[in-house]
């Protein structure tokens, strides 16, 4: 295995595990997470249709092949991310918590960013 490929699924499987987690509470509807989106704004009804869209974000960057949806849920992820930036500098009181999002958004980057080199690597062969 190529140290690209490598680099490509440690990232990869960290993001997805990271979208796939916090989705969890989401998807369960649990008590902290509806009154966390209520207090950003969201209606109820959103925190989980988000939560189901992280989930399927998550496995679609883990499944071989399929680079179109592989691209799209890519986007999906990181506007997720980008949104929870956005509406939490708008809510509340900026802090350090807020660095903790800078995580998620690293790990996107070093995936997305090795997924292409990969791509680059393999003359867009699907190999992942």
């Amino acid at each position: 295995m190529s140290k690209t490929k490598k680099l490509y699924w440690l990232f990869t499987s960290l993001f997805a595990a990271f979208m796939g987690i916090t989705a969890i509470p989401d998807v369960l509807m649990q008590k902290e997470a509806v009154d966390y989106i209520k207090a950003l704004g969201y209606p109820e009804y959103f925190i989980f249709f988000i939560g189901v869209a992280k989930v399927l974000g998550s496995i679609a960057i883990l499944v071989p092949g399929f680079r179109r949806l592989k691209e799209w849920a890519y986007a999906g992820l990181v506007f997720d991310l980008i949104e929870a930036v956005y509406s939490i500098v708008k809510t509340q009181p900026l802090d350090a918590s807020i660095a903790f999002l800078a995580l998620p958004l690293l790990l996107f980057a070093l995936s997305y960013t090795y997924y292409l080199k990969l791509q680059k690597e393999t003359n867009g062969a699907i190999t992942i």
